[in-house]
């Protein structure tokens, strides 16, 4: 099978090669995103370059769970999810205060009816030995530092550092997967949307034998800020890992009045909350407590601009309706990848850009409205009370309302609408207005000092 295939890759086909190299397309970070864009460009029969600075398999700041739409991605890719490491889930445990109910994940006939877990220790690993073994050309230990461009400004290629020093790679398109960083785009003058916000999330590993076998991605709304009793805005999340261990942790965005929360003082006193035997003490931890910002809801934009095309982190394609990132990572690298590819069969020039420029627009259909709204529901709500105002009482006593907002949340529904609730939610979205005319036709700003491409 692929996947085997994929995991028994030479190293010497990964590691960082002295001389420059040339490519149809060079991918900038190997993680969900850049693997993703690379697997659907070799398999589309594009030279690809994927670049990595890290080597694997490495860790990497993440819940490690997989909604329905994140495994529908990575059965696109024909990722085999039956090997082992893989622990399915039956749906959510959503927690608040003293009531809890579990929701199992739809059966929409779009999507598959489970989720996934799986620790980015390896998980990464998996997708870019995937890409591999579809023909991409993976490069880790190769620390990408600017762009290069010509001399109007287009992007012709990155300068990288690797063990011989600094080389040239050329292609005439750049993917950018270079996660929250986003130094690429910084270089060619893609600014974040400071009216965005930024949540930020920490996690830790425990050994907890009870709680690793559960078939319930488990969330805790009623998480209160550090020194005050004001809820958190954002959630905490024990996922069940199924090897003895579980991934718990926290998301949250910037508390209207009370500012950024510090995460490790609100995982303590949520922690000692638990019950004694779950095991989430400090002696059962693995690891310290790690953290990474999660650049929400199309924080920068454009999402194209010159021969450069952003996915993932990097576009801030979290969602911010429940700081998801893999799936969204994953069918962004999917559309970039498809949006290339067909531009690469036109010879250089107008129509090659007006192809490429697909990609924005594609993206803005698929999520623009969706973000929108949920941009304005963490400015409104929330970034002032989390989500415990949302899971009341009411809502939490009545199956209806829990399963419309689970699919919310998760961006779980069907185009044309399957059922009630796909007819509820697909209108809702469509009733916000699309992002104004500005962002569509926006332009890159000018570099900041500092952050100038290298001309050649």
């Amino acid at each position: 099978m692929r996947e085997t295939r994929a995991e028994q890759s030479s190293p010497d086909e990964e590691s960082a090669h002295d001389a420059a190299e040339e490519a149809q397309v060079i991918v900038v970070g190997a993680g969900p995103a850049g693997s993703s864009a690379a697997y659907h460009l070799a398999r589309a029969g594009v030279d690809v370059l994927l670049l990595e600075k890290s080597r694997f398999p490495r860790e990497k700041v993440c819940g490690d769970g997989l909604t329905p739409r994140a495994v529908h991605q990575l059965i696109r890719m024909g990722v085999d999810i039956r090997s082992p490491g893989w622990t399915r889930s039956r749906g959510m445990r959503w927690v608040a205060g003293p009531r809890q109910v579990e929701i199992d994940w739809p059966a929409l006939g779009g999507f598959p009816d489970f989720g996934l877990t799986r620790s980015r220790h390896d998980f990464d690993d998996i997708l870019a030995r995937h890409a591999v073994a579809a023909g991409a050309r993976l490069r880790t230990g190769v620390k990408v530092k600017e762009p290069v461009t010509d001399r109007a400004g287009r992007i012709t290629g990155v300068a990288a550092v690797s063990g011989a020093g600094t080389v040239v790679h050329r292609a005439p398109v750049v993917i950018a997967a270079d996660g929250a960083s986003a130094r690429i785009a910084l270089a060619m003058g893609l600014q974040r949307d400071a009216r965005r916000q930024i949540a930020t999330a920490a996690r830790r590993y425990y050994r907890s034998p009870e709680r690793s076998r559960e078939d319930f991605l488990e969330l805790w709304a009623d998480l209160r800020f550090p020194g005050s009793d004001a809820y958190l805005p954002g959630y905490g999340w024990i996922f069940p890992m199924g090897d003895g261990r579980v991934n718990v942790g926290l998301g949250a965005l910037p508390h209207r009045r009370h500012g950024s929360a510090d995460l490790r003082a609100a995982l303590d006193r949520w922690l000692a909350r638990t019950p004694e035997e779950w095991g989430l003490r400090e002696e059962n931890a693995e690891g310290p407590v790690r953290s990474a910002a999660l650049p929400l809801g199309f924080n920068r934009h454009p999402l194209y601009t010159r021969g450069l095309l952003l996915v993932g982190d990097s576009g801030g394609m979290v969602s911010p309706w429940n700081g998801e990132g893999i799936g969204q990572a994953l069918e962004a690298g999917e559309v970039a990848a498809e949006t290339t590819a067909l531009a690469l069969a036109l010879p250089p020039g107008p129509r090659r850009e007006r192809a490429l420029r697909h990609y924005p627009a594609e993206m803005n259909r698929r999520w623009g409205r969706y973000y929108r709204l949920g941009n304005t529901a963490a400015d409104l709500v929330f970034s002032r009370s989390g989500f415990q105002p949302v899971l009341n009482r009411y809502v939490m006593g009545s199956p209806a309302l829990l399963n419309t907002l689970a699919r919310l949340l998760t961006n779980l529904t069907e185009h044309p609408s399957r059922d009630a609730i796909d007819h509820v939610l697909n209108t809702a979205v469509r009733l916000v207005p699309a992002p104004g005319a500005r962002r569509r036709g926006s332009v890159a700003r000018p570099p900041r000092a500092g952050g100038r491409p290298v001309h050649l």
